[in-house]
């Protein structure tokens, strides 16, 4: 199964965020947008991962311990290297820590860090291709949205489905902020 761990989108963001890309969607761009109940915040990509690293790692995040995040869109941004189209988020210390929380519960069971500095965003549409959609698109945006803020009070743990019409995103598991994450 690949796996990756990641704060859900509040409805009313996800309001928002739905009109932002019936605005910009267009046929002939090039891009592939991304449906509304596939957008979150990835706090930890983890990929392929075996049933017998499945109960570790479950194990592990139940043992994170955090506060309730509040989470801030900022601003509609562009990750040119990957091809996406994006709502950045404000990297606050609150979601730094968390983040940060996740990636040494997941390391206990072999899961490696990312190299790259963190950079918590929406993805909203990626490039089919080599085509210049992000560029044609970046030009369309004349003024920046206002987004509503939200606190997240849990994060979870999604499969991806991989196919030729993009990836479908299955919850595996729920973990609650601000109180123990126990079984009991």
């Amino acid at each position: 199964m690949r796996l990756f761990v990641a704060i859900p989108v509040a409805e009313a963001v996800i309001g928002e965020l739905a009109a932002v890309s019936a605005r910009f969607k267009s046929k002939e761009e090039g891009l592939r947008w991304m449906e509304p109940e596939s957008w979150h915040i990835t706090l930890q990509f983890l990929g392929n991962t075996g049933e017998e690293k499945y109960a570790c790692l479950v194990d592990c995040l139940r043992q994170v311990h955090s506060p309730p995040v509040p989470v801030r869109i900022e601003e509609l941004g562009f990750l040119e290297r990957a091809g996406v189209f994006c709502a950045n988020v404000g990297l606050t210390p609150e979601l730094l820590s968390l983040e940060q929380r996740v990636v040494a519960a997941t390391g206990l069971c072999g899961f490696a860090h990312e190299a790259r500095p963190y950079h918590p965003h929406i993805t909203l549409a990626r490039n089919k291709g080599a085509g210049s959609g992000l560029r044609e698109l970046k030009a369309r945006i004349q003024r920046q949205p206002a987004f509503t803020q939200f606190v997240a009070d849990e994060f979870l743990l999604y499969e991806s489905h991989l196919s030729t019409s993009g990836a479908r995103y299955a919850i595996r598991e729920r973990f609650k902020l601000g109180r123990q994450n126990s079984l009991g």
